[in-house]
């Protein structure tokens, strides 16, 4: 598929480029490494072969995921930029504040097709064996990244060696933005605790039976709030799935449709090699005809003439 990835290079003192070894075609994936590790072993840097030597085969799903990511980076990062953004709105729905849950689920499904149609050219071009399971697997890994962003610790997009599973629903719904937990520098965290932080004046009130009261009130709404979240979010999966079903078939049809056109293509190139046969052989035809027509005309001719020169001679006896 096109110009393949620059082959992994280890000289001493440098680091080896584990990153090269992702982006190659996956067919080369094992060859390379095991290259990289024995050079690396030869140079006397056993511990780093060791962990080159460990790096496993990516699958043909992640390998179309980290293909994308070194790729298409610009649409792969606007991928994870939309879960973060749905994360950030689904907290807000959560805590009671304003947050476009549909806006950001919309924006989110838009950049997985548009990443799983890439992915399926790139998967086509490599010669996999294409089918609706394969772009499932690859369609549920980018919606796994999606769900739980870049994360120190987590899957790191461009060196997946299998598929991630995304997260359940309800973690989905309470999962921390990534770009927040950069800025405030936690350690890396899947759920949120979700609690209640009351105002000031709120504190000051009553406590007793109608604090309990009103917080059970409050998790009652956060509840139907995350059920809300998660039924969204379940029908643009059934949505995102159907559309990807319904690639492979369209993809299907066409694969049949080129073939009939080649056949049919084929079938019109013989009936116009038969036709230049037989426009040949009446051209021939015609040629012959036209000397035999030339040939009676010049002998009409003759005769003419010794029919006057006869004319002439009984005139004159």
């Amino acid at each position: 598929m096109g110009k393949s990835a620059e082959k992994p290079e280890s000289t001493k003192g440098k680091a080896p480029d584990v990153d090269a070894l992702y982006k190659l075609p996956l067919a080369e994936f094992t060859a390379s490494r095991n290259a990289l590790a024995g050079r690396l072993k030869k140079s006397g840097r056993a511990e780093e072969a060791e962990r080159i030597k460990a790096l496993m085969k990516p699958s043909v799903p992640a390998w179309a995921v980290n293909q994308l990511f070194w790729k298409h980076r610009d649409r792969f990062d606007r991928l994870i930029a939309a879960g973060d953004r749905l994360r950030t709105a689904q907290a807000s729905k959560l805590a009671g504040g304003a947050g476009d849950v549909r806006g950001a689920i919309d924006e989110l499904r838009e950049t997985l097709s548009d990443l799983t149609r890439t992915a399926a050219d790139m998967l086509r071009e490599s010669g996999s064996n294409m089918t609706p399971e394969l772009m499932r697997r690859v369609t549920s890994t980018l919606e796994a990244l999606a769900s739980i962003g870049i994360v120190p610790g987590g899957p790191q997009p461009g060196r997946l060696h299998d598929e991630v599973e995304p997260p359940g629903f309800e973690t989905l719904a309470a999962l921390v933005p990534s770009s927040e937990r950069a800025e405030r520098g936690d350690e890396p965290t899947r759920v949120l605790t979700f609690r209640h932080e009351p105002s000031r004046a709120a504190r000051g009130k009553a406590k007793g039976e109608d604090d309990e009261q009103r917080r059970a009130e409050e998790r009652k709404a956060q509840l139907a709030a995350a059920k809300a979240i998660v039924e969204e979010a379940e029908r643009s999966l059934r949505e995102a799935r159907s559309m990807a079903q319904q690639a492979q078939t369209e993809l299907k049809k066409a694969a049949a449709r080129a073939k009939e056109t080649e056949e049919e293509m084929v079938e019109a190139e013989k009936r116009l090699e038969q036709s230049a046969k037989e426009a040949h052989a009446a051209r021939q035809v015609a040629r012959r005809l036209a000397v035999e027509a030339e040939t009676a005309a010049q002998a009409v001719e003759d005769a003419e003439r010794a029919l006057e020169k006869a004319k002439a001679a009984v005139q004159e006896m």
